[in-house]
C-alpha cells in the first residue's frame, strides 16, 4: 500500500522531540519561554496536551488542510487513549489520510502555479522587465559599473525576498548584514540572475517556482510552488574557495 502520507501525528512527534532535545538547553536557560507559550494557570499536562494540538494543526494546515470535524478528530483521540472501539483501522486510516491530503495537495498545487504563471505573464509585458530563456525576469533598478560573477564565484551580497502576497521571508538588510555564499550553491534563479549583474548593481528578480525551491519550498515561510521576489543588491566578488 502507499504510505506517501504517513499519519501526522508520528510525523509530528518525531519533529517534537528533536526539537525538544535542541531547544532544552535554551529552555533551561531561559525559563520564562514557558510562561510566553501556555497560560501559567495550566499545569504541566494541560500544557503538554494543548501544546501537541496545536504543533498537529500547523502541520496539517501547512499540508493544506483547512478545516477538519473536529469532534471526530477528538473523538480519535479518546478511543485510543481509552482503548475504545475505533472507526477504522491502521490500513483504513492511511488510506483516507491518503486521499484526503492527495486531493488537497492537487487543489494547491493548481492554484498555486496558476497564480504564479498569470503573475509572470502579466509582469513580462511591463517596459523594463527583462525575461531570459529559462523563465527567469529581471528588472534593473540600478546598473553599476563593476565587472560580473562567474557560476564559480563567491558574491556578497544585500538582498530581500518576499512572496507574490508581497509577505517578506527574509532580508539581509533588516539583520544589517550582507551575506557572502559560492554562487553556484544557491537556487538556479538566483545563479543565474546574479550572473547578469555588474558590481555595485541592485536588480529585482521574479522568479518561477522551477528556478527556486520547486516542489518542496523551504521551511515554513516559503510554500511548495513558490513564484518568489527578490531585490539583490551585488556588493562583493570574490573566487570561492
Amino acid at each position: 500500500m502507499n504510505k506517501k502520507y504517513t499519519l501526522m501525528a508520528f510525523l509530528l512527534l518525531g519533529g517534537l522531540v528533536a526539537n525538544a532535545q535542541t531547544g532544552k538547553k535554551k529552555r533551561i536557560n531561559k525559563k520564562q519561554a514557558a510562561a510566553e507559550v501556555v497560560q501559567p494557570s495550566l499545569n504541566k499536562i494541560d500544557s503538554a496536551s494543548y501544546s501537541f494540538g496545536f504543533k498537529i494543526a500547523q502541520g496539517l494546515k501547512s499540508d493544506g488542510v483547512d478545516s477538519l470535524n473536529y469532534q471526530l478528530f477528538s473523538k480519535a483521540l479518546e478511543d485510543i487513549f481509552k482503548g475504545g472501539q475505533t472507526l477504522v483501522n491502521d490500513e483504513e486510516a492511511y488510506k483516507a489520510i491518503n486521499v484526503f491530503l492527495t486531493e488537497k495537495r492537487e487543489i494547491y498545487v493548481k492554484k498555486v502555479t496558476e497564480e504564479g504563471k498569470k503573475f509572470l505573464e502579466e509582469n513580462k509585458n511591463k517596459p523594463n522587465v527583462k525575461t531570459t530563456e529559462s523563465g527567469l525576469q529581471y528588472e534593473v533598478i540600478t546598473l553599476g559599473n563593476g565587472v560580473k560573477p562567474k557560476a564559480t564565484d563567491q558574491v556578497t551580497v544585500h538582498y530581500k525576498g518576499t512572496l507574490l502576497n508581497g509577505k517578506q521571508f527574509d532580508s539581509s538588510y533588516d539583520r544589517g548584514e550582507p551575506v557572502t555564499f559560492p554562487l553556484n550553491q544557491v537556487i538556479p534563479g538566483w545563479t543565474e540572475g546574479v550572473q547578469l549583474m555588474p558590481i555595485g548593481s541592485k536588480y529585482k528578480f521574479y522568479i518561477p517556482y522551477n528556478l527556486a525551491y520547486g516542489e518542496r519550498g523551504a521551511g515554513q515561510d516559503i510554500p511548495p510552488y513558490s513564484t518568489l521576489i527578490f531585490d539583490v543588491e551585488l556588493l562583493k566578488i570574490g573566487e570561492a574557495k
